[in-house]
């Protein structure tokens, strides 16, 4: 295993999975509770939008990583996961059909979360493409923004 690869899987957030929402499969970030507070104080009670993009990092050899950038319209709020693809497919497959990411404070469950739904679904279904071209056959490569 090469040095940069291991840095990638070592960077990788450990929090990400899916969940049935409003019974549909959605993607879902855990973060840690401090982190969860700090979003919710600058965004409770004003209106927001988020900008997500997704950036598609491959070697050619099949690992595929993900860095997923929300972007907050208020409170200078910039969050960033890099999500090894390897591991977590099915979090993409679950964005790509129900297109909401949501971020949670230690599980979904537990009704302390936000739901930051994509405004362009067809951007993430591009991603999936992407992302599985790169696993299945190690020759692809690109970054989706805009989602």
């Amino acid at each position: 295993m090469s040095d940069e690869l291991k840095k990638l899987i070592d960077k990788s957030h450990k929090g990400i999975t899916s969940f049935n929402f409003d019974s549909k499969e959605t993607a879902c970030i855990i973060i840690d509770e401090k982190k969860y507070d700090s979003i919710m104080k600058k965004i409770d009670g004003v209106p927001f939008s988020v900008r997500s993009d997704l950036n598609i990092l491959q070697d050619g050899l099949g690992h595929v990583f993900v860095e997923t950038v929300l972007t907050f319209s208020v409170g200078e709020i910039i969050e960033k996961f890099l999500i090894n693809a390897n591991e977590h497919f099915r979090f993409f497959e679950s964005l790509a059909k129900n297109p909401i990411i949501v971020m949670a404070s230690s599980q979904p469950e537990n009704g302390k979360f936000i739901a930051i739904q994509l405004p362009r679904p067809e951007k993430a279904s591009e991603a999936l493409f992407i992302i599985q071209s790169a696993l299945n056959k190690g020759n692809s490569n690109g970054a989706v923004t805009g989602i």
